[in-house]
């Protein structure tokens, strides 16, 4: 993507440049995780029991595990190496926990929700065909690094094919405590307990949503759907009767001159399953402009 800068009425493209050396961009995204990709830094480099070495581990703030690779040359297999390492982790939680706790993180692990997440300047035809046929979402990044100190990150955008998971990871584990890990969650899955008039509600918002950006990704979470570009900036909840929209932008930065977003982190902070400080309730269509006013402004502030 061509990026200018403007002075009156006149652009001038930026060119972009070289990264210095190979850790340059692992360094730039870690120093920055929170801020890039609202992931909370864990470790660099982290070692496994077969000799690999994550070159990032983090935890978002739904609490998913993330493993983050760096391509640096076009023969990298990094796709391959990040499933490598999302199976050894999920084969070592207890290692994963004692970082947090050590960490002093103090957020729930949803282990039914782990991240992988590749960053690359670019992708070649076989990254994107893995990518496609994978049963569950890889996130493909790119990036570009241009003069005047400007950081570009984009989704590389993905079409879904679904397979099941055990061909990539066996047998499924038995239960333990009747609890059951599923990698992969569908908006079906979050429709099913929504009144007839709720589901043709969210079928317009997510229309509308769909609308802003050919980018955007909707991406089925365990609590949430979530809609994302780099990071999420729209999370929604499907209750029997009503939505609850999350608009992922920093307390105090909402314009909503109709009053009807609440701000989850004052008086005091609220928790709740989206990301954002403000939450939304949706129950009826003649409300739809007023929301969506509020999701572009989410929409703008993560693109």
């Amino acid at each position: 993507m061509a990026i200018y800068s403007l002075a009156n009425t006149a652009a001038k493209k930026i060119p972009p440049v070289k990264v210095g050396l190979e850790k340059d961009i692992q360094h730039i995204f870690e120093r920055n995780l929170e801020e890039i990709l609202d992931i909370t830094f864990l470790a660099s480099e982290y070692s496994t029991s077969f000799g690999g070495r994550m070159d990032t581990l983090g935890i978002d703030h739904n609490g998913s595990p993330v493993i983050i690779e760096y391509k640096r040359t076009q023969n990298d297999s990094v796709i391959n190496q990040g499933l490598s390492y999302l199976r050894w982790l999920l084969d070592h939680k207890a290692d994963f926990e004692a970082l947090t706790h050590k960490l002093n993180i103090e957020t729930a692990i949803d282990w039914a929700s782990p991240r992988v997440i590749c960053v690359a300047e670019s992708y070649n035809k076989f990254d994107l065909d893995t990518a496609d046929l994978l049963p569950m979402d890889i996130e493909l990044l790119r990036y570009r690094i241009y003069e005047q100190n400007i950081l570009l990150v984009e989704p590389e955008v993905q079409r879904k094919i679904k397979i099941s998971t055990s061909e990539i990871f066996g047998k499924p584990e038995k239960p333990k405590n009747g609890f059951k890990e599923n990698i992969r969650h569908t908006v079906e899955d979050h429709l099913q307990g929504a009144s007839p008039a709720t589901k043709e509600l969210f079928a317009e918002l997510k229309e509308r949503i769909a609308a802003l950006d050919e980018s955007i990704i909707e991406e089925a979470k365990a609590k949430y759907i979530a809609y994302k570009l780099t990071t999420n900036f729209c999370d929604v909840v499907i209750l029997r009767d009503s939505l609850k929209i999350f608009i992922n932008v920093p307390s105090g930065t909402l314009h909503d001159p109709a009053g009807i977003a609440r701000d989850l982190a004052k008086p005091q902070p609220v928790g709740h399953w989206g990301n954002g400080d403000y939450e939304i309730k949706l129950d009826r269509k003649e409300d739809l402009e007023s929301v969506m006013e509020l999701v572009r402004q989410g929409y703008e502030y993560n693109k």
